[in-house]
């Protein structure tokens, strides 16, 4: 026997009215998948932040962090489409504009380079590296290399690879390496060695660090996402160095090999340096990016022979996201 509905018309339309709006209320958080530039650490906690305490949820965001490290390449990744924001930095981002690959910075949240010099105690400044040996990575082979180089007068016959191991400098009284503030000088101090770090940032080095990059095609179909993005993660930044707990339990579940002492000496010096609150962004709020800094990297690179004098520098960012922001404790 054929069954047939006795429910009112009146039912069923109501019924596809409230299944239409639950629809709308349960539709997902729009989604932005974030790649850092190195395995979870300190330099990536206002992100994990954010993610921990709902920032990002409160923003509309469904944001997911993966982590990169030295086999990954970012950038390849972003271009790919396998990736919606990147955590890279200003040198190798006018290299790719130099290259015509499309890509565009839309916030710098570290105002400057983690980057510098870690010398064994005997070197009292930068102008004491004449005969040390240095251990360059290969990226820094094309950073901060040939500014170093050039800025103290030496030479490529000083430099070797860095493997990112610090042994080779604890072992040998003679080797300088390259160094973040926030993790090579603390294992220097774990292992015992009396030693010094020259941040080059506050020796004239002009690059941001850690800038958020995106491509040229979705700034401009999700530019409002991408600045609830940049808006939520800054607001990150903020709630991050003020009680990092949140964010640290999430960068220890993804890099199991992150400490606790660690994590609290990575926060220490990025507040001691004013890695993120420096610069530009105590006067126009974090995250911001300025034609001038810009501009002065672009000098040191054409200076430097990294980058073509004719290179369109302006189109590796906006401002346009930043502009405004105001994002601060």
């Amino acid at each position: 026997m054929k069954m047939t509905s006795r429910l009112p018309l009146s039912c069923c339309v109501l019924g596809t009215l409230l299944l239409g709006a639950f629809s709308q209320a349960a539709q997902a958080d729009e989604k932005i998948a974030l790649l850092t530039s190195w395995y979870a650490q300190a330099e990536q906690g206002g992100y994990y932040q954010a993610l921990a305490t709902g920032i990002y949820k409160r923003y509309g965001l469904d944001v997911s962090i993966q982590s990169g490290g030295p086999q990954v390449n970012g950038m390849q990744l972003l271009l790919a489409k396998r990736a919606d924001v990147i955590i890279g930095y200003d040198l190798q981002l006018l290299d790719a504009v130099q290259r015509g690959f499309p890509a565009k910075a839309i916030a710098a949240p570290f105002q400057f380079d983690p980057q510098g010099l870690l010398t064994h105690a005997s070197v009292t400044s930068l102008d004491g590296l004449k005969g040390k040996t240095i251990l360059v990575s290969s990226s820094g082979q094309s950073t901060w290399w040939p500014w170093l180089k050039a800025q103290y007068h030496l030479t490529d016959a000083q430099a070797r690879p860095y493997t990112f191991n610090i042994q080779p400098f604890v072992a040998d009284d003679n080797v300088a390496q390259q160094a973040y503030v926030s993790s090579e000088v603390f294992q220097a101090q774990k292992a015992g060695v009396k030693s010094n770090f020259f941040l080059f940032s506050e020796h004239g080095y002009p690059p941001y660090g850690g800038i958020l990059i995106a491509r040229p095609d979705l700034i401009a179909s999700r530019k409002e996402a991408l600045a609830k993005f940049v808006r939520a993660s800054m607001e990150g930044w903020v709630s991050y160095l003020q009680n990092p707990a949140p964010g640290n339990a999430l960068i220890k579940k993804d890099n199991p090999k992150m400490t606790d002492d660690l994590l609290a000496w990575g926060v220490s010096q990025i507040k001691q340096h004013h890695l993120i609150d420096g610069g530009d962004a105590a006067t126009q709020g974090w995250g911001t990016m300025t034609d001038a800094r810009w501009q002065k990297t672009r000098n040191f690179m054409v200076n430097a022979g990294l980058l073509k004098a004719d290179t369109d520098w302006k189109q590796a960012y906006t401002t346009d996201i930043v502009q405004g922001l105001h994002v601060e404790p």
